[in-house]
């Protein structure tokens, strides 16, 4: 296959880099697993302490340690492995383009688009998938601790993901919107004429406001889920039978559960806007 031709997405991208990127996505496993420990170990210290018992604190220290290291080692790798496979693609892209005779305007405005791909998957990816290794992990965890608490977590979780289905496809149709705008920026501009220079950032930012305004719904729905979840938590663990240790490790879960989801809303956003990009960068015509 001429990779000139491939089409260029998240997906293809992971596929045909898959060596590369599998090392980094390795130690984001790793390192998501130790954070994932993080709110236990507190728990286990904490009991350990009121016992005079200092085994629990030792590990936390360690863990602490560990999480240190793997995590740099990993920036340290990102960087040199995402800025290699951006010269590739944006290569080949450029190669594309010229040979069917794209605009510049449009050649440009797609390389700015392949930049966000490049750095979805250098920044946002790793993030996600602590984010999902963090949200499953700790409904299982809770489950354990207290059911309760266990079931009003799911349920917030089941809020996003309803709320982000009903939305999915406006979404989409808005970043198609905003981006068909984008790629006339450079034509726009060439023109020198103030009032089309005016009208074309003044179709950006109203594409802009449609988009926020449908995410600051979402996130208000969400929001609501959020409250409910950080009342009702410290009533169920206090009145139930829980030592204090695992009283606190439970609270920590619970906030470390809803800082994950409320990053879902900006991933969701990303992936959909990604799903937009690469549908562009794919075009033959």
């Amino acid at each position: 296959m001429n990779n000139s031709r491939e089409k260029i997405s998240l997906i293809t991208s992971l596929r045909r880099f898959k060596w590369r990127i599998s090392l980094t996505l390795g130690l984001v496993l790793m390192e998501a697993a130790l954070t994932l420990l993080f709110p236990l170990s507190i728990g286990l210290a904490v009991n350990g302490l009121i016992d005079d018992n200092y085994a629990g604190i030792t590990f936390l220290g360690g863990l602490t340690i560990g999480m240190l290291i793997i995590g740099s080692a990993r920036r340290y790798y990102d960087t040199r492995v995402y800025s290699g496979i951006y010269r590739v693609l944006a290569n080949e892209m450029v190669e594309r383009e010229q040979k069917k005779g794209t605009e510049v305007s449009a050649i440009s405005a797609r390389s700015s688009l392949l930049t966000e791909l490049v750095e979805f998957m250098e920044n946002s990816l790793p993030e996600i998938v602590t984010a999902v290794i963090g949200v499953v992990g700790t409904l299982a965890i809770l489950a354990g601790i207290n059911i309760y608490v266990f079931f009003a977590s799911l349920s917030l979780l089941l809020i996003v993901i309803i709320t982000y289905w009903v939305t999915g496809q406006k979404n989409l149709r808005l970043n198609t919107g905003y981006n068909d705008e984008l790629e006339r920026r450079v034509d726009v501009l060439a023109t020198e004429n103030r009032r089309s220079i005016f009208l074309h950032f003044a179709k950006l930012m109203r594409w802009n406001i449609r988009l926020s305004d449908l995410e600051t719904s979402n996130y208000f729905v969400f929001l609501l889920g959020v409250v409910a979840l950080i009342v009702f938590a410290p009533f169920a663990l206090v009145t139930g039978d829980v030592e204090a240790g695992f009283v606190t490790a439970a609270l920590l879960y619970v906030f470390q559960y809803i800082e994950g989801l409320i990053a879902a809303p900006y991933y969701i956003q990303q992936g959909i806007r990604l799903k937009e990009i690469s549908d562009r960068l794919s075009t033959e015509g």
